[in-house]
């Protein structure tokens, strides 16, 4: 499961946001995160298999590209891994 969730504030600047990707079967820990960037817990972090590293931030947009190219290349391996 991809999960997207972004806060705005009334000039539209992402203030809050939640990006992850959710597969128990590959990661039981962490809820079944394998992925995820957020800036809970007041930083900017990527989640990946339980491990937690904080992140440069400059823009939102930037992040989301990230996860997504990160999440493609997972989705990739796996594939790859079934074959």
């Amino acid at each position: 499961m991809l999960r997207r969730e972004v806060w705005t504030d009334s000039q539209g600047k992402v203030v809050r946001f939640n990006l992850a990707y959710v597969n128990p079967l590959i990661h039981a820990g962490d809820h079944g995160r394998v992925l995820g960037y957020d800036v809970a817990h007041g930083y900017h972090h990527r989640h990946y298999m339980g491990e937690i590293s904080e992140i440069a931030f400059d823009r939102f947009e930037r992040i989301e590209v990230r996860f997504y190219r990160e999440w493609a290349a997972l989705a990739k391996r796996m594939k790859h891994a079934k074959d």
